[in-house]
């Protein structure tokens, strides 16, 4: 289940995206609203465990309640709730993972509090003891147990709660973030609470958004619990969410005077035998996004398979070695096709993997001198950490999957998916500002990295998506929007997000099983469209 995000009716509605936050990074913000703002804390916790309440109110009427509740300041949060409903005539049972004594500040305050005012408190390990009955006559559970500032594997009792309430049909609000996942890369840390509902207060965390964690998260909603509105978007926040209002802002107009030449010449080096259908799904996607015209280069042993099936594409036949792959030697073409007439160059879907072809693109990120996507078999020729970006002459934007990912890392060392996957912005984000490229992630959530450090996570996309040729139609609409001579990093954003948006529009006819890419290149036109009238 894809982690669903809504924002509270109370936000600024003129803000240009969403951050997205660290753990580190809203500690930062909180503390100086805390100092700077005279905001107490107190006063945050009591909003954060009001918007709560409203949000249980809201969704599941009048019930019986457990707080499962830690003894940081998210269990405070956790006292606030079950303060406030029993104070309504909920019946509310806390139960407490620690000792009280351990408590401090804030929520040994709301504790306090809370007791006062008749909470029935106990000890987790009667949680434990009795979680059958328990369950049995509680029919909702709070999850109020660790929050944001998790930094080490859960074991032991907690881990065995968090089985129960995973097993139990009752559903779970967690406050902030579910217990056990990282705030920062969204893995499991141990054991993790799997939430129906996750309030969090100012930003939705990184780990809200990254795998795991976004199944964990189930829907999510973001409260400004009192924050003020410029920390919220500091441009010192690197990470952004991209939804469809922000997307809509970057499409290119389409002035009345203008011609084919106004929206840019692409040329997509692309396809070998047995691999012709990636070149011609990346040009047909291209023109879709709309370039105003496209060349395909491809190896002449293939000419009369092309030939025979392209349309609006034009095509340029470069030397092969006889089977079916481009030459070294298509490099001197390509140059000069690309000095003379376009103004992107695409490269990669389908070209193959050879010391040839590992040739012609460090030859062309070198020479090329216009901006460039490189995907696939492009990646896959860079293997190993060539140092060849350093002498790019334009902007050069890489398109991997983890799996090319990985492979582009491996230059000393090996480097597998899994680590790629543990923490894919960091990964992107080191690898944009170490190369000087812009890196799209591809995967669940997609993400666009910039050589500045900004990183830019999608919304949009489905696992119909899943599917062979997806990402040439990516690189395809890249290069349209390139073509239109829109930024490179907002060529990025708004290709990934076109792309999963064609493909949820797509799923909603095909269905996931039976999505394939050529789906998703049918349904670019509704993609924009929908951008245009609702964005």
């Amino acid at each position: 289940m894809k982690s669903k995000v809504s924002l509270n009716a109370s936000e600024n509605k003129e803000k240009n995206a969403m951050k997205v936050v660290t753990a580190g990074e809203m500690r930062e913000i909180d503390r100086k609203t805390i100092e700077e703002t005279g905001i107490p804390g107190f006063v945050l916790m009591e909003r954060a465990g009001l918007a709560v309440v409203a949000m249980i109110k809201e969704r599941f009427g009048r019930r019986r309640v457990i707080v499962l509740s830690g003894r940081g300041n998210n269990g405070g949060d956790g006292m606030v709730v079950a303060r406030t409903l029993h104070n309504e005539g909920w019946d509310v049972k806390v139960f407490l993972s620690g000792r009280y004594e351990a408590l401090q500040g804030d929520a040994l305050q709301q504790y306090s509090i809370a007791r006062k005012c008749g909470v029935s408190i106990d000890p987790l390990e009667k949680f434990l003891m009795q979680h059958s009955s328990i369950l049995n006559k509680h029919a909702l559970i709070v999850d109020a147990l660790l929050g944001t500032g998790l930094d080490k594997n859960i074991g032991g009792k907690l881990s065995e709660v968090i089985g129960i309430a995973n097993k139990s049909e009752a559903p779970v609000i967690s406050i902030d973030i579910p217990t056990g996942i990282s705030s920062d890369t969204g893995q499991i840390m141990g054991n993790a609470v799997r939430a129906d509902y996750t309030l969090t207060f100012g930003l939705p965390k990184r780990g809200h958004l990254l795998y795991p964690g976004a199944e964990y998260t189930g829907q999510l909603s973001v409260e400004n619990i009192g924050f003020p509105e410029h920390m919220l978007r500091t441009e010192k926040i690197a990470v952004d969410l991209i939804g469809k209002k922000e997307a809509a802002a970057l499409v290119p107009e389409r002035p009345a005077f203008s011609h084919k030449g106004t929206y840019g010449h692409v040329l997509v080096i692309a396809g070998s035998k047995g691999k012709t259908g990636a070149a011609l799904m990346a040009a047909k996607a291209c023109l879709r996004t709309g370039a105003g015209l496209v060349t395909l280069g491809v190896p002449e042993s293939l000419a009369e398979v092309f030939q025979s099936r392209v349309t609006e594409e034009m095509t340029l036949l470069l030397p092969d070695k006889g089977d079916g792959t481009l030459s070294r030697k298509a490099s001197k073409q390509v140059l000069d096709f690309v000095h003379e007439k376009a103004d992107v160059l695409a490269i990669g879907p389908g070209i193959g993997v050879s010391d040839e072809t590992e040739q012609l693109v460090a030859s062309l990120i070198q020479n090329a001198g216009v901006p460039m996507v490189i995907d696939a078999d492009g990646i896959n020729s860079l293997k190993g950490g060539k140092p060849v970006f350093s002498r790019a002459r334009s902007p050069v934007i890489l398109t991997p999957h983890p799996g090319e990912m990985a492979r582009l890392l491996s230059g000393r060392k090996d480097i597998s998916v899994k680590t790629v996957e543990e923490d894919r912005v960091g990964t992107a984000q080191a690898f944009a500002r170490k190369t000087g490229t812009y890196l799209v992630l591809k995967g669940v959530p997609a993400l666009t990295a910039a050589p500045d450090g900004k990183v830019f996570i999608n919304s949009t996309g489905n696992p119909g998506m899943a599917s062979g040729g997806a990402g040439d139609v990516l690189t395809g609409m890249i290069g349209g929007l390139l073509g239109q001579k829109i930024s490179p990093i907002h060529a990025c954003v708004l290709g990934v997000y076109l792309h999963g948006l064609a493909g949820d529009i797509a799923v909603l006819e095909k269905g996931p099983h039976s999505l394939i890419a050529t789906d998703i290149i049918e349904h670019i036109p509704s993609a924009f469209l929908s951008l245009k009238n609702n964005g």
